[in-house]
């Protein structure tokens, strides 16, 4: 074999190997790309989705779904129509909890 094949082998072979670990992306990849500001009537609320920060994505994302239509949206965490709502979940959640207990 002949000094320049092998030399072009061993730099092709270096480049693919080099390339094996480096991610396709370096930007955080959040499901939410647009906040809704809009408050938001619990009742209307079908399913509410709580995505903490991650290395993939640096904050806390909130996914409301829609009875309605089935329409998703991205609620803004810090809003105060949202933390109210979260509030009144947690409150439900911990009500259902002690009356199981008191079942038990």
């Amino acid at each position: 074999m002949d000094q320049h094949a092998i030399l072009i082998f061993c730099l092709v072979f270096l480049t693919l190997s080099g390339t094996q670990g480096i991610p396709l992306s370096r930007t955080p990849r959040c499901s939410c790309i647009k906040i809704n500001d809009r408050p938001v009537n619990a009742r209307s609320l079908e399913k509410l989705e709580m995505i903490p920060a991650s290395l993939s994505c640096p904050r806390v994302e909130i996914i409301a779904t829609m009875k309605k239509n089935g329409e998703k949206r991205c609620l803004n965490p810090e809003s105060k129509n949202v933390k109210n709502i979260l509030k009144a979940i947690r409150k439900e959640r911990s009500k259902r909890s002690s009356q199981k207990q008191r079942e038990a």
